[in-house]
């Protein structure tokens, strides 16, 4: 869903360890620990983050109200403002690789591709370190449903940054205030949603698979109105209409945020006064190392995706040590832990691929595909508006295939095994028309690829939350889920990495290098499924 995230329940449908259903949802769970705490002033400590999704309010935690097709019309609210944010991410992303490596004359910066596709890579791996950030902001200061609200004000900025500034300055500008802004919102949108309904209403899977509709709905919308706009009246104005489309959002969300329930503002975790101003010095002593790294040229836009994945793969190695050698975990949780490491790897391949679409794919897609429909020539980005219809659709099937499978469905490393083959596959089928003559690719081919991207995501990405809160030990509830999201992070950033060694004079090379790792990689996953299932102790 590269962004188009939903929580999952868990793959039996209940709570671990309860007959609860439990619908997991995006962002690291930041109030996991606190979950666990007493009641805060007659109200179940709304944790941000995944535990909110599974706390509740006064009385049995519902909103019985159901104007909102049957579910309670505060759901509106979240639903627009998220469908909106999604319809301004996605429609940036539509043309940001281009408008960074077309020539100024075009309207572009003119920036190297290699360079581009590498800046791509680490914006969207930032995007997913940026939850982490925006989880404990919600957790320790100010609650999930503020940090939401004052995260869809930065992106907004980000985005006026981007329409109004010229030249890197503008564009640096606006990718982090998207980057930092969607992380905080993504971390804390569906924990919000989370808290209008009590774990025992029945509205609840149908309320979030209405607040997923209105999160594909903007991915799908947001590239098709930006690509008309940047090809017919120029880049500046695609991005104009992110920053419209979030203002939108949030102007709506704006009248309807006081109807959200009290839980959604409850910090589950407060950070002591005593110790803010140290955060706050550790914060400040960041962004200047940051800065200095950057005056001295340190931190480049060339080398933007080595850091970030540098990065990232120091905060999970640093992540899997504190979990596995510490002594408040049980010998099974250590296990569940170790057993968690090849799906983490495995992850990373399939990320590292699949947010291709952002990069190779929209490289292919300018150059290589033939968009000419009826002598009309569709613009680059609506290529990225393919998947989420495919998601719409496909995922209420594979949804009833796991429910009438039940027991017999097949284990998360088996799932994670086909989805990283499926993917890999997906790379091969670029073969038959690699080394063409510009243009020559038919768009039914593209169609067709990114079908089969989708069916390998739906294999890998729902199972991901709903296994890992599953492998979580109780007191690193949050870590773990952190830990999946930097496997998404870690990916994304590879993926802007690889696409230096895309020629689109010379693909095979790429697509079958790369198509035959993520092959192999679920071939080994699925070997080791066994050994894998017997570390995870009990858990599918």
């Amino acid at each position: 869903m590269s962004g188009r995230d939903q929580g999952f329940q868990d793959d039996d449908g209940t709570r671990p360890g309860s007959g609860e259903p439990e619908q997991v949802p995006v962002g690291p769970p930041d109030g996991a620990t606190a979950a666990g705490d007493a009641t805060r002033t007659g109200t179940v400590a709304a944790a941000s983050g995944t535990d909110a999704a599974g706390t509740t309010a006064p009385d049995d935690g519902a909103d019985h109200d159901a104007r909102f097709f049957g579910q309670p019309w505060a759901l509106a609210h979240i639903f627009g403002v998220e469908m909106w944010e999604r319809f301004s991410f996605y429609g940036m992303q539509g043309i940001l690789l281009i408008y960074m490596y077309y020539s100024v004359a075009d309207g572009g910066l003119g920036i190297p591709e290699a360079t581009a596709t590498g800046i791509v890579g680490a914006y969207g791996g930032t995007v997913y370190l940026s939850t982490i950030l925006g989880a404990w902001v919600a957790d320790r200061l100010l609650g999930s449903e503020r940090v939401l609200f004052f995260s869809a004000w930065v992106i907004m900025a980000g985005h006026i940054a981007l329409a109004l500034l010229p030249s890197v300055w503008g564009l640096g500008v606006g990718l982090i205030l998207v980057a930092v802004g969607s992380g905080g919102l993504k971390a804390n949108a569906t924990a919000v949603v989370g808290t209008l309904y009590s774990p025992k209403d029945p509205r609840r899977d149908a309320g979030f698979s209405l607040f997923y509709l209105g999160i594909n709905l903007g991915a799908f919308l947001g590239p098709i109105v930006t690509g008309f706009l940047q090809s017919n009246v120029g880049f500046h104005w695609g991005f104009g209409a992110a920053a419209v489309g979030m203002a939108i959002g949030l102007i709506q969300y704006s009248f309807g945020r006081k109807q959200l329930p009290a839980s959604s503002r409850v910090v589950a975790n407060p950070l002591p006064a005593n110790r803010r101003g140290v955060m706050i010095g550790i914060g400040v002593a960041g962004l200047l190392l940051i800065v200095v790294l950057v005056l001295t040229g340190v931190i480049r836009a060339d080398n933007l995706a080595g850091i970030v994945i540098l990065a990232t793969l120091a905060a999970a190695i640093a992540y899997f040590s504190v979990i596995i050698s510490s002594r408040a975990i049980t010998a099974d949780d250590r296990s569940r832990v170790i057993g968690f490491i090849p799906l983490f790897v495995v992850n990373v391949g399939f990320w590292s691929l699949y947010q291709q679409q952002f990069t190779v794919l929209t490289i292919y897609s300018d150059k290589q595909l033939d968009r000419t429909i009826l002598g009309w020539e569709m613009p680059v980005s609506w290529v990225n508006s393919i998947n989420p219809i495919f998601v719409i659709i496909l995922s209420g099937v594979f949804a009833a295939v796991w429910t009438k499978l039940g027991d017999r469905a097949p284990s998360a490393p088996v799932k994670f095994s086909l989805g990283a083959m499926v993917m890999g596959v997906a790379f091969l089928l670029f073969l038959p028309w690699a080394n063409g003559a510009p243009n020559s690719t038919p768009l039914l081919a593209i169609v067709l690829i990114l079908l089969v991207f989708t069916i390998a995501e739906l294999f890998i990405s729902p199972p991901g939350l709903s296994v890992t809160t599953k492998l979580a030990p109780q007191r690193f509830h949050t870590q773990m889920v952190a830990l999946y999201f930097l496997s998404i992070a870690l990916g994304t950033a590879i993926a802007g990495w690889l696409a230096q060694f895309y020629d689109p004079t010379n693909e095979v090379p790429y697509f079958t290098i790369l198509g035959g790792i993520a092959i192999v990689l679920g071939l080994a996953l699925l070997a080791a499924a066994k050994p894998v299932l017997k570390m995870m102790r009990g858990v599918r």
